[in-house]
């Protein structure tokens, strides 16, 4: 915790407790609160890691915590627009195709890392993040319009098609090392 970076991927998880108490009061202001919160930690999930590389503030904890966080950030974020029934019916799949593959490609990592093998996050990862980040920030506002949260629904599904696009691509690529047919 003695640099910037690593603030805030901690403040991440401290923003949580407000998001999930506000996401629970069905009013528009809440919504409004809830979607200022989260886009200020999606912030931070971009900042935290530019300020690491660009300042030299990359540390342990960093690379230790910052995967976690993002990681609690998207699981508590995820459950809480099911708990609320912002997400539901048969988009409930894609919430799970999308947590399935984050638990998948972050054990994949943890069991790779150790053999100096990593797999680096993709182009198309990152677009897949973005269109999540943005999709749950439209579902937040389900109090508020009925048109952000039938966009932030449609956007799910595209993230969840991105979600098992890079998730096959993780899986193909890491497989070689599992099965032990690279090197």
């Amino acid at each position: 915790m003695d640099n910037l970076a690593n603030i805030l991927t901690v403040a991440r998880l401290a923003l949580l407790p407000p998001i999930i108490l506000l996401l629970f009061i069905d009013k528009p202001w809440a919504a409004w609160s809830v979607l200022a919160l989260y886009s200020a930690g999606a912030i931070t999930d971009w900042l935290d890691g530019f300020i690491a590389r660009r300042w030299n503030q990359v540390s342990d904890f960093g690379r230790f915590m910052d995967p976690i966080s993002d990681k609690i950030f998207v699981v508590s974020m995820m459950v809480m627009l099911i708990a609320t029934h912002r997400i539901e019916g048969v988009t409930i799949v894609a919430v799970i195709i999308i947590l399935a593959r984050e638990f998948m490609v972050s054990g994949m990592r943890e069991y790779l890392g150790p053999k100096n093998i990593q797999l680096p996050v993709t182009g198309l990862a990152k677009w897949k993040t973005t269109v999540q980040m943005i999709a749950t920030g439209l579902l937040i506002l389900e109090p508020v319009s009925m048109t952000a949260s039938y966009t932030g629904l449609g956007l799910l599904w595209i993230a969840t098609i991105l979600t098992v696009a890079t998730g096959w691509s993780y899986v193909s690529e890491g497989w070689k090392y599992l099965s032990g047919g690279a090197d």
